[in-house]
């Protein structure tokens, strides 16, 4: 049985009071916790506040799962709420959720929380909690990894999205008898978030990169160098930079915008995967806007990022595919340190079922240039 009140890792869990309706009703008014938290009255007020403090947490207790006000530890004000629900007996299973206010956001109160949450969870009986988040959230995903919670995978539709579609989740996972530590990373941060040389800036990509992106991926000659060769729609675009830090930190691609170091000005993008997790080998890619090209930018890029792989990242191993007559692309590979090793014939897939050649080239640590 999970107590009333919580108190551990900094923060009080406790039942929400009468003295928390105005608080509360601000917090869930609040844009951002009402665009990730599906169901929430909008406009969010005041009586819905004091109707969830009288009967909505009640009877999420009543029916076996919990539902905390988090408060100040000091002054006991409300700076959040956490709970448990989709409670699964046969399978000692539920489900967590948490909300910060905006006042006491990015003070670790959501990991705090999670954390006091889960311990408690697994005393009582329960050997399995699932964590939903939005991929375009990646700080409730930080919250899940800090918290000891594993990325599982997706559930399809079973959020919202911004204009109230249907939309996947990612689930994260605890298990009882997981250390109570953060959950490893695949692909770590960046160390001062970006990698330079002095000349050029490889950062992560982020939202705000979408008109270059859509730029950029569209231009003939990019398109012609992918398989297929088939341009992305501006949607595809969106997605990919919205939920690029996802992707980071689910450990699937670590997407990086190249800038130029004395302008600002982007001058492409690049991108590393692990190709094979279990033999440490991971898989480059790169691109340069025309005005960048032939200046050594995509080379230095590679280098930067080849050396971030092999070292924070721990890789044994890089490879990059590439058309057979890139020939550009090879020269920035073999400058960096890549061989030739193998032609796949007809690995990948072209236009009108037709298949497409793969030369690929490789590097380890002791040959990066």
């Amino acid at each position: 049985m999970i107590p009333e009140i919580i108190e551990t890792y900094g923060v009080r869990l406790r039942p929400f009071r009468s003295e928390d309706a105005e608080d509360l009703a601000t917090a869930c008014a609040d844009p951002l916790t009402q665009h990730f938290i599906h169901g929430m009255p909008s406009p969010y007020t005041e009586a819905d506040a004091r109707w969830w403090i009288t009967e909505g947490a009640p009877s999420v207790r009543a029916t076996g799962g919990a539902a905390y006000a988090i408060a100040d530890v000091a002054t006991d004000r409300l700076v959040g709420g956490a709970g448990m629900s989709q409670v699964v007996p046969t399978r000692r299973q539920a489900e967590v959720g948490y909300w910060v206010a905006p006042w006491a956001r990015r003070r670790g109160v959501a990991t705090a929380a999670t954390r006091a949450l889960a311990a408690y969870a697994f005393r009582s009986g329960l050997a399995r909690l699932e964590l939903l988040a939005h991929a375009e959230n990646p700080a409730s995903q930080r919250v899940a990894l800090a918290a000891g919670f594993r990325q599982e995978g997706e559930r399809r539709a079973v959020g919202r999205s911004r204009d109230g579609a249907p939309a996947d989740l990612t689930a994260w996972v605890r298990l009882a008898d997981d250390p109570d530590g953060p959950a490893a990373r695949a692909l770590p941060d960046l160390a001062g978030g970006r990698l330079t040389d002095g000349v050029v800036i490889l950062r992560p990509l982020g939202p705000g990169d979408i008109d270059v992106m859509y730029r950029l991926h569209t231009l003939p000659e990019v398109v012609a160098n992918q398989a297929p060769p088939v341009p992305p729609s501006r949607a595809a675009i969106e997605r990919r930079c919205r939920t690029a830090e996802c992707a980071w930190l689910t450990g699937a691609v670590a997407r990086l915008l190249i800038v130029d170091a004395a302008s600002g000005e982007p001058a492409g993008s690049c991108g590393l995967s692990y190709s094979a997790p279990a033999a440490g080998e991971g898989s480059v890619g790169y691109a340069l806007s025309p005005g960048w090209r032939g200046r050594g930018y995509a080379t230095r890029a590679l280098r930067l990022l080849a050396g971030w792989a092999f070292g924070p990242v721990g890789m044994a191993r890089l490879v990059a595919g590439t058309l057979p007559g890139n020939t550009a692309s090879h020269r920035v590979l073999e400058k960096v340190g890549f061989r030739r090793e193998g032609l796949l014939r007809g690995r990948l897939p072209g236009l009108d079922g037709t298949r497409i050649d793969d030369l690929v080239f490789g590097v380890l640590p002791e040959e990066l240039r």
